[in-house]
């Protein structure tokens, strides 16, 4: 995967995107955006796995090695550590509904390696992190629109 020593990681996160069935419109836009990441020093592509769930609830895992046509996803794929367990797999596969593909992207903060390492040094250790998923967001600003209450009325 890396060279780098593990005490200088950034920070490791993972996606899973699911597509429903009928609803798979892969023009290779998501490919790029990746690469663009990639390329800018931002993330460090880890692992990427895709998983399809049949009607019956069985799981097709396919890592990005057994595709043919990467294009130029070939490059990210060389360096790939295919770090997920058959038990990972079906993890992330419990959330998936039957007929449906997902995308699950694993991959280092970049970005953050360098906080992180100090932070280390120094002593620190991570005790909590997390994400705020976008529809959360939209969710709390729709709830409580800008201007909807004044103060003194």
């Amino acid at each position: 995967m890396t060279n780098t020593p593990f005490d200088e990681l950034g920070p490791v996160d993972y996606v899973v995107v699911e597509f429903p069935a009928g609803v798979k419109n892969f023009t290779g836009e998501m490919a790029e955006e990746l690469l663009k990441l990639v390329d800018a020093g931002t993330i460090r592509i880890i692992d990427v796995l895709i998983l399809d769930k049949n009607e019956d609830g069985s799981v097709d895992a396919t890592e990005l090695s057994d595709i043919d046509q990467l294009g130029e996803m070939q490059a990210v794929e060389a360096e790939l550590a295919e770090l997920l367990a058959a038990d990972d797999v079906e993890h992330l596969a419990a959330a998936m509904e039957p007929g449906s593909t997902a995308g699950v992207l694993i991959w280092e903060n970049l970005w953050a390696a360098p906080f992180a390492s100090a932070a280390r040094r120094a002593g620190g250790q991570l005790i909590a992190d997390g994400r705020i998923p976008i529809q959360s967001i939209i969710a709390s600003v729709e709830a409580d629109p800008v201007g909807a209450t004044t103060e003194g009325d």
